[in-house]
C-alpha cells in the first residue's frame, strides 16, 4: 500500500473538497438562473443549456483524464485540470454574453473532469474491497456538504452581489484546493507492469461484463438525479411558485436524505457486501420513482409536500448506489483504476447531460417530464445490470 503524507481522514477530506467542485459548479448557480437569463438577455432554457454543456464537457474531461492519470500520474493530471478549470471560471466571471458563458462553461467542465476523475483512482490506489467502499462513502459524506450548501450559498451571494459573484467564489475555492493538493498529496499511482495504450485501457473495462453491469447501474442513477437537478428550478420555482430561498432549502433537503443514507451505508458495509447495498438503493429508487410518476400522472393538482418527499427518497438512495457501484467496478482494475473511474464518471455525467436535455425538450410546465425521465432511468439501470450480471463469464479475473 502507498501511504500519502496526510492521515487517511485528511486525505479523504481533501479528495472530498476536490470532488465537491462538481456539485458546487452545478448547484451553486441554480438559484441565479432567472437573473442570469435577464442579465444575458436570454431565456432560462438557454441558461439551463449551460448545465447540459457542462455535464457533456465534464464527461469528455474525465474520459481524457483517466488514461492520462494512469500513464502520467494522479498529481500531474489533477493540477493540470484545476488550472484549466480556474481559467474557465475566470472567463465566466469576465463574460457578459450567453455565448461567452457557454464557451467558458465548456472549458471549465473539461478541466473539472480532468481533475475530479482522480479521486476514485486515488482511493483505489490506497485501499480495496470493503475498505475502498467505506473510504468512498466517507469521502462522499464529506463531499455532500457541497451540494447541501451550494444552492443556499448561491442564493446568499446573489442577495449581496450579481451572479458573477458565484463564480468568483468558485475561482477562489479552486485555487485553494489546488494549493493544498500540490502541497500535501504525493503520487499514489500503482506501477503497471506493462505499458498499454488508452484504447487498450478502455477495452479492458468495456469487455468486462460484470463491471459493465455496475457501470450501467451508476450512470442511470446519475441520469435520474440530473433529470431532477435540471428540471427542479422550473418545477419548484415555476410550477409550484416558490421563492429562490425556499427552493434552496428544498434542494438541500435532498442532500440531508443522502447524508442519512450515506451513514447507514457505511454501517451496513460491516455486514453486507457493496453489491447487496447497491441492490437496496435501486429498490428504494425504483419504488419512490414509480410512486412519484403515478401520483403526478393521475393527480389533477399534485401537492408540493408529497412530491418533495418522494424526490428526497429517490435522490437520497443515490448514496447506496454511487459509492457501492464505483467500488465494485474499480475493484476489478487495480492497475487501471484511473481509466475505470473515468469511464464511470464520464458515463454518469454524459447520461446526466442527456437526461437533462430530455427534461428540457419534453418540458410542458408540469413536473411530469422530470418524473418520467427520473423513473425511466432507474428502470433501465436495473434492467441493464440484470442483463449483464446474470451471464456466466470469466469476468472475475482482475486486470
Amino acid at each position: 500500500m502507498i501511504t500519502p503524507t496526510l492521515s487517511l481522514n485528511g486525505l479523504l477530506i481533501l479528495l472530498a473538497a476536490l470532488t465537491a467542485l462538481a456539485p458546487l459548479s452545478i448547484d451553486a448557480y441554480l438559484p441565479a438562473m432567472p437573473s442570469m437569463a435577464t442579465d444575458l438577455v436570454s431565456s432560462i432554457h438557454d441558461i439551463e443549456l449551460s448545465l447540459s454543456l457542462f455535464l457533456a464537457g465534464f464527461s469528455i474531461g474525465q474520459l481524457m483524464g483517466g488514461p492520462l492519470s494512469d500513464h502520467f500520474g494522479r498529481r500531474t493530471t489533477v493540477l493540470t485540470g484545476l488550472t484549466i478549470f480556474a481559467l474557465g471560471t475566470l472567463g465566466i466571471v469576465l463574460c457578459s454574453s450567453l455565448t461567452g458563458l457557454l464557451a467558458f462553461r465548456c472549458l471549465q467542465a473539461l478541466g473539472g473532469g480532468l481533475a475530479i476523475v482522480n479521486s476514485g483512482a486515488i482511493i483505489r490506489d490506497i485501499s480495496s474491497g470493503r475498505d475502498s467502499a467505506r473510504n468512498l462513502s466517507h469521502m462522499a459524506f464529506i463531499m455532500m456538504i457541497a451540494p447541501l450548501l451550494a444552492p443556499v450559498l448561491g442564493a446568499t451571494i446573489l442577495h449581496f452581489s450579481s451572479w458573477h459573484g458565484i463564480f468568483v467564489f468558485l475561482l477562489i475555492y479552486t485555487l485553494i484546493v489546488g494549493f493544498l493538493f500540490q502541497k500535501y498529496i504525493p503520487e499514489t499511482k500503482v506501477h503497471h507492469p506493462h505499458k498499454i495504450s488508452t484504447v487498450q485501457r478502455y477495452l479492458l473495462v468495456v469487455k468486462h461484463r460484470q463491471a459493465l453491469g455496475y457501470l450501467f447501474a451508476l450512470c442511470c442513477a446519475y441520469g435520474g438525479m440530473f433529470a431532477f437537478i435540471t428540471g427542479s428550478p422550473s418545477v419548484y420555482m415555476g410550477y409550484f411558485n416558490i421563492s429562490e430561498n425556499t427552493y434552496a432549502l428544498f434542494f438541500g433537503a435532498n442532500i440531508v436524505f443522502m447524508l442519512i443514507a450515506n451513514r447507514l451505508n457505511i454501517v451496513l458495509l460491516r455486514r453486507f457486501e457493496p453489491d447487496q447495498l447497491l441492490s437496496l438503493g435501486q429498490a428504494i429508487q425504483v419504488t419512490s420513482g414509480v410512486i412519484l410518476l403515478a401520483y403526478i400522472t393521475f393527480s389533477s393538482a399534485p401537492e408540493l409536500g408529497l412530491v418533495v418527499f418522494m424526490i428526497m427518497l429517490f435522490v437520497g438512495s443515490q448514496s447506496f448506489i454511487v459509492s457501492n457501484a464505483t467500488s465494485s467496478t474499480i475493484e476489478f482494475f487495480p492497475h487501471n483504476s484511473g481509466t475505470a473511474s473515468a469511464l464511470l464518471g464520464a458515463s454518469g455525467f454524459a447520461t446526466g447531460a442527456l437526461t437533462g436535455s430530455l427534461v428540457g425538450l419534453l418540458g410542458d410546465g408540469t413536473p411530469f417530464p422530470m418524473a418520467l425521465v427520473m423513473t425511466t432511468c432507474i428502470v433501465v439501470g436495473i434492467s441493464l445490470r440484470f442483463i449483464f450480471q446474470t451471464t456466466k463469464t470469466d469476468c472475475f479475473i482482475k486486470h
